[in-house]
């Protein structure tokens, strides 16, 4: 079938679908009274959310921030940044339309070029960021996710590396006995097509569910297009009362079409035509990518449990861009072990202690072979391979730590220690360095490299007062670097100065509930002091010509303020036409700061102490209106707002903020035998532009051979869509 074929028929599909959407919402009346609740099962069921965040929060004792399996189905769960973009203190990059993603929490995250770095994430209780630091999510399946929770700041006590801090994803089977087979259908604009089609099979001693899932579109952008397939596998079996195990599978293919980066000239005129160095080299990711975890759950008592988890994930990558051709294989292997053991300390105190080791190994075979660059008429031609490079990477990272949570009851006080011990070595093996191998190649780019164990502390002081809980904590976290980062290639020297990041944050928090819990908010005062910050600089070779490599640069200080408030309002004690109203209010409010900090680029000192921090606005917030009626309609509204930033660290390239506004309405019904969900939904509504991405600090001012673009003139902003753009589907569960 041709592209121009398979686009008529997407078009000729969304019409079906925007018939069948009418003919549906026009028949939903029908349906009202089965689908009417009392107002205290709303009130309940609307804040499971906020019972689960302040759940976290007395837990891991610092900031958590959670969004349910409504919050993510109130826009299209594959455009994640829309979504995890709304929680407090956390934004999402990403650089093509479906893939790229890169978590930024409390201005940490964005500071490698492309790839997340300095937080963790999880996926079912297992590690997703490899043991060398890097997380790529291009083959997650997010329309599978049901909740996402995000520890804000340092959380090494149970999570090892990371200053910015976790992003944990969890999927889970149907709750509802029996078999049921469910299929999700979205299309629309720039030839969007999902569908997915999922198999429940649950009973009393085990639950599970098989899904295939299909994500395609041309993209908003030139040679934007995704083309995803997900295939997951997931169950739990209780074989007991004291063990439970839980298995996971996954095998997905991910391709992301990569355009480029576009000038800001371009950008602030609103024409992005792709940057034509991208599009000479077919420029894209390819990911065939399989996962797999099993997880053993045993009570030995009712005091003493333990929780242990194997897992491995290969990521196949085939990633070609406007200068280089590269192929990698980087399978990751570990084990997560924890045990919990609760006692009672006389009959006025309760304690609870974690004790826990999670242990990673990454191998990774990577090749990287350069373009040329001025051959317009053999794009894909490379240097000789002696201008290449071909590496095998060993990445060992070790966490050992313990939690520990003491209750005095009467006081409803409690206090929190932690400490954790993580370690990190990794071995680098030029395949190309053996004698003879390679014309012109000599040289031996093979290294090793093992940090020091870094001890990372946890203490907390927990009350709670009725339905309110206040929260001091102090932690520590750190973050090595990468072994490309400890390397510097150009002029074949190991980077034997570099120091890993170490993080300490303040962190003052409130969590509660006022006005018979039908208002919840969240306030968070924090502070976060980053030492021997690394940064990307150039130097300058002898020979003429410059080269980057990594150093610790200076300190850097974010302060911040962060509020949720959360309402749930029902006219007529919801027994009118409207069943509840609920506006929602995030904020974000920073000021982060470069101290101490002073950045080379050639033979060029500059400090830049009191310097705003790259990439972060100092003002983001969230305002969100969810209308739901008794006929089982619903209407969710979004603004999102972010600030104005600073790209480069002088402080003189300011990128303008934007708003983004969506909105979906939609007609849900839950019957005996069928659940329904019909909907349309729009985002960026009012034609804002926007950005996806950007390049930060020493990264700025990137020119490629062949972009098309004068000399004078740099790329540094992948654009969003800057038009309205809309979706519409449904979703439909049969219970047999």
């Amino acid at each position: 079938m041709s592209n121009q074929e398979f686009q008529i028929n997407i078009l000729f599909s969304m019409k079906k679908s925007l018939l069948l959407l009418y003919i549906l919402l026009c028949a939903g009346i029908t349906f009202a009274q089965e689908t009417t609740k009392s107002l205290d099962e709303v009130i309940i069921k609307e804040k499971k959310k906020a019972a689960r965040e302040r759940a976290e929060f007395m837990r891991h004792a610092q900031s958590v921030e959670a969004l349910s399996e409504a919050d993510l189905n109130r826009n299209n769960p594959a455009f994640v940044e829309q979504t995890v973009g709304t929680m407090t203190g956390v934004q999402v990059d990403k650089r093509t339309q479906l893939g790229g993603q890169r978590i930024v929490i409390r201005g940490y995250g964005n500071d490698q070029k492309f790839n997340n770095w300095g937080i963790k994430a999880y996926y079912n209780g297992v590690p997703i960021t490899t043991a060398d630091g890097i997380t790529i999510m291009d083959d997650i399946d997010f329309g599978l996710v049901n909740n996402i929770e995000v520890i804000k700041g340092p959380a090494a006590t149970m999570y090892g590396g990371g200053v910015g801090g976790v992003a944990r994803f969890y999927l889970r089977p149907s709750e509802t006995k029996g078999v049921s087979l469910s299929e999700k259908l979205i299309v629309g604009s720039y030839g969007l097509f999902q569908s997915n089609t999922r198999l429940d099979v649950v009973n009393d001693s085990s639950a599970m569910f098989l899904s295939y899932g299909h994500l395609q579109s041309d993209g908003y952008r030139p040679r934007g297009n995704s083309l995803k397939n997900y295939l997951t596998y997931f169950g739990e079996f209780k074989l007991n009362k004291k063990q439970t195990v839980t298995a996971y599978f996954s095998h997905n293919y991910s391709h992301e079409g990569v355009t480029g980066q576009i000038s800001y000239a371009d950008y602030y005129a609103g024409i992005d035509n792709g940057n034509p160095a991208y599009t000479k080299k077919n420029a894209r990711n390819n990911i065939q990518a399989t996962r797999f975890a099993l997880t053993n759950r045993y009570a030995f008592s009712s005091k003493l449990s333990n929780s242990t988890s194997i897992f491995y994930s290969n990521q196949d990558f085939k990633r070609v861009a406007a200068g280089a051709d590269e192929s990698s294989m980087n399978p990751n292997f570990g084990l997560r072990s924890v045990f919990n053991l609760k006692s009672n300390i006389g009959v006025n105190a309760f304690n609870e202690l974690d004790l826990g080791t999670e242990i990673q190994q990454s191998r990774s075979l990577i090749s990287n072979y350069r373009f040329l660059g001025t051959d317009d008429a053999n794009p894909l031609k490379v240097q000789d391979i002696s201008k290449g490079s071909y590496f095998k990477y060993v990445t060992n990272q070790n966490s050992f730590f313990i939690h520990n949570r003491t209750t005095i009851k009467s006081l409803n006080l409690a206090l929190i220690l932690g400490l954790s011990a993580n370690q990190l070595n990794y071995n680098r093996t030029d395949l190309l360095a053996p004698l003879g191998l390679v014309t012109g190649y000599n040289k031996d780019l093979s290294f090793g490299k093992s940090f020091a164990t870094s001890i990372n502390p946890h203490v907390a002081l927990q009350k709670m007062i009725k339905n309110h809980i206040i929260n001091l904590s102090y932690s520590e976290g750190y973050n090595a670097p990468t072994a490309t980062t400890a390397f510097i290639t150009t002029v074949n020297k190991t980077n034997d100065d570099l120091l890993p990041e170490k993080a300490r944050m303040w962190d003052l928090g409130f969590q509660g509930l006022l006005l018979n819990n039908r208002l919840d908010y969240k306030l968070s005062l924090f502070s976060i002091d980053i030492t021997n910050k690394l940064t990307q600089l150039s130097g300058v070779i002898p020979t003429g010509g410059t080269y980057t490599y990594w150093a610790n640069t200076g300190n850097q200080n974010n302060k911040g303020l962060e509020l949720s408030l959360g309402y749930i309002l029902t006219p007529n004690q919801g027994k009118g036409f409207i069943q509840k109203i609920e506006p929602f209010f995030n904020l974000s409010s920073y000021n982060f700061k470069y101290s101490d900090f002073k950045t080379k680029f050639g033979n060029d000192v500059v400090d830049y102490s009191q310097k705003q921090v790259v990439g972060v606005p100092p003002t983001k917030y969230t305002l969100g209106l969810d209308i739901t009626t008794n006929i089982a309609f619903y209407w969710n509204n979004t603004l999102n707002y972010l600030g104005d930033v600073y790209t480069d660290f002088a402080n003189k390239n300011s990128v303008k903020g934007f708003t983004l506004l969506n909105s979906k309405i939609g007609y849900k019904y839950a019957g005996k035998k069928v659940d329904l969900d019909v909907f349309v939904a729009g985002n960026n509504l009012t034609n804002q532009i926007n950005y996806t991405f950007l390049f930060l600090g020493n990264n700025i001012n990137d020119t490629d051979p062949g972009s098309g673009y004068p000399a004078n003139v740099t790329t540094d902003v992948n654009p969003g869509p800057s038009k309205a753009n809309y979706f519409g589907g449904m979703s439909i569960k049969y219970k047999f």
